[in-house]
């Protein structure tokens, strides 16, 4: 059964910085591309970011670009997103999501429960 468990998220002070993680299993973690997606209080579901499924390619929606960097270990079927310069606007639901296929698609297929994350003073 595939499964997808988001990780790390909490409460973080404007400008401050936090690392997601999402823990994979399930599938060959290693064939397929992986994104970050998140739903803020009372909206629809965001794309953020994805990244191949060798880790070489990546891209980010403008809203995150620069701020946010997405990676992955193979090796231990992990996926993180290293969130800086945080904004009360990134108050989210972060989930991450598995793509059907290894490369750059606008699906995905399977995610996860989420994690929390609240951007306040």
């Amino acid at each position: 059964e595939v499964q997808l468990q988001a990780f790390g998220g909490g409460l973080v002070q404007p400008g401050g910085s936090l690392r997601l993680s999402c823990a994979a299993s399930g599938f060959t973690f290693s064939s397929y591309a992986m994104t970050w997606v998140r739903q803020a209080p009372g909206k629809g579901f965001e794309r953020l970011s994805y990244i191949n499924s060798g880790g070489g390619s990546t891209s980010y929606t403008d809203s995150v670009k620069g701020r946010f960097t997405i990676s992955r270990d193979n090796a231990k079927n992990t996926l993180y997103l290293q969130m800086n310069s945080l904004k009360p606007e990134d108050t989210a639901v972060y989930y991450c999501a598995k793509s059907p296929y290894s490369d750059y698609s606008p699906w995905y297929d399977y995610w996860g429960q989420g994690t929390q994350l609240t951007v306040s003073s």
